[in-house]
């Protein structure tokens, strides 16, 4: 065994270290764009007049971050070749979203809304792993360029984790002598619906509630007929984007959709385990922080003249964490690395259990850290002067919003127990 990264991807690592020094500082620190980053942070962020949405100044600068790291060939690097990218694997996303989010915050990595200069795109292979040949000649250039930009519409206000329960519903409706179909619904966290120019509007087609197959993922131009927000949701981590949108008998044409009929929900599970992972490594990068920030506080901080670092009350819980850390980068890089040498189904199939145990448990994880670092520097740790209660809302969405960890721990449950997976041929049902 070898758990030494390649030296190509250390020498990325330094790449990226470079261009953040030369190129994406500068940009942070002119006019006063460290008012995103410090204790003004939420309230620089957030229209609070237009429903909590971003501010256009907010995202207009992550904009022009994407846009140089774009331009230096960083962006697109885990994008398949075929598309314009590098064909970054999996085990090297993994150690890049660890390294950048273990920086802290700053405009080369905000997780608060999955911005970073190495760009995590899923709907990209979403789009290549799913799209007909028709639907790649329509659709694949403006999904590339990002002049199609999408919303995931799945979760519904009565259905979460229970997709296959939605009420959404879509029927063959010709209009004008043409085909078509009419949806009728709502769906909850259409995350960017502000900014879409498409919905992914996932919607029942046939069979019924429970039913795996039935259902269609409709492809939605936002302004159409009966498409309306009707609020955006206010959430422990401001600004949102994540508002609750009604589909009230809006028609689209027949072939508005991808992949294909009753088969859409492969495409909303699609990306489940590359964006686990990936987003399993960054929670990684956010917790190291933490007990990074930690330490050295404890070591200059000196209360009753001695340094805070030599009480065992504070030394042990950051132990605990840090070796916690260290195991769980080690599965995360098994499981990425696994995951490079096995065709899509077959990770669903062999290692799903281990993309959620990393999944599940760096949410935890960071949180944890969060908490312990806020509790280490007092005060000021509570205080919006440090950067831990950011971290701390904006991962604890995580052990809900990316499948939650009552889910997770369940695939776990069923491979471990031979419900599914390998062990599945020991416990053959009666």
């Amino acid at each position: 065994m070898d758990f030494s990264l390649p030296p190509e991807l250390s020498a990325y690592l330094a790449e990226l270290d470079a261009f953040i020094e030369a190129e994406i500082k500068p940009i942070e620190q002119r006019d006063d764009n460290m008012r995103f980053f410090d204790h003004r942070r939420e309230y620089a962020r957030t229209d609070w007049e237009a429903g909590g949405l971003p501010k256009h100044e907010w995202e207009a600068l992550l904009a022009e971050a994407r846009d140089v790291a774009d331009k230096a060939g960083h962006y697109r690097f885990a994008w398949p070749e075929s598309m314009g990218g590098k064909g970054g694997s999996n085990l090297a996303m993994a150690v890049i979203r660890e390294h950048l989010a273990a920086k802290g915050l700053g405009l080369h990595n905000d997780l608060q809304n999955e911005h970073s200069i190495v760009g995590n795109n899923p709907f990209i292979l979403l789009f290549k792993e799913f799209a007909t040949p028709e639907q790649y000649a329509r659709d694949g250039e403006a999904v590339m360029s990002g002049a199609m930009r999408t919303v995931f519409g799945l979760t519904e206000p009565n259905h979460g984790s229970d997709a296959t329960f939605m009420e959404t519903r879509a029927v063959p409706q010709t209009r004008d002598g043409q085909a078509g179909w009419l949806i009728n619904g709502e769906k909850m966290w259409s995350t960017g619906m502000h900014v879409a120019t498409h919905a992914m509007v996932f919607a029942r087609t046939s069979g019924k509630d429970g039913d795996a197959s039935g259902i269609t993922c409709f492809i939605v131009p936002a302004h159409s007929p009966g498409v309306k927000v009707e609020e955006y949701l206010w959430t422990f981590n401001m600004p949102t984007d994540h508002p609750r949108v009604s589909f009230t008998d809006v028609w689209v044409p027949e072939d508005a959709y991808w992949g294909q009929i009753d088969r859409g929900l492969g495409i909303g599970q699609s990306f489940v385990h590359q964006n686990r992972i990936r987003q399993a490594a960054s929670s990684l990068g956010a917790a190291h922080f933490c007990v990074e920030e930690s330490v050295k506080y404890a070591r200059t901080r000196k209360p009753f003249g001695k340094p805070l670092s030599d009480n065992q009350a504070i030394q042990w819980p950051l132990v605990e964490l840090a070796t916690q850390i260290e195991m769980l980068r080690l599965l995360i890089r098994k499981t990425a690395w696994d995951m490079d040498r096995m065709e899509h189904k077959q990770i669903e199939r062999e290692i799903s259990d281990k993309v959620s145990m990393c999944n599940y448990w760096a949410n935890r994880l960071v949180c944890e850290a969060a908490d312990r670092a806020m509790q280490v520097h007092g005060g000021i740790g509570y205080s919006r002067h440090k950067p831990f209660e950011h971290i701390y809302r904006h991962h604890r969405r995580y052990r809900i919003t990316e499948g939650s960890e009552e889910i997770q721990m369940r695939k776990v449950a069923a491979f471990l127990f031979g419900y599914l997976g390998p062990k599945r041929a020991l416990y053959p049902r009666d």
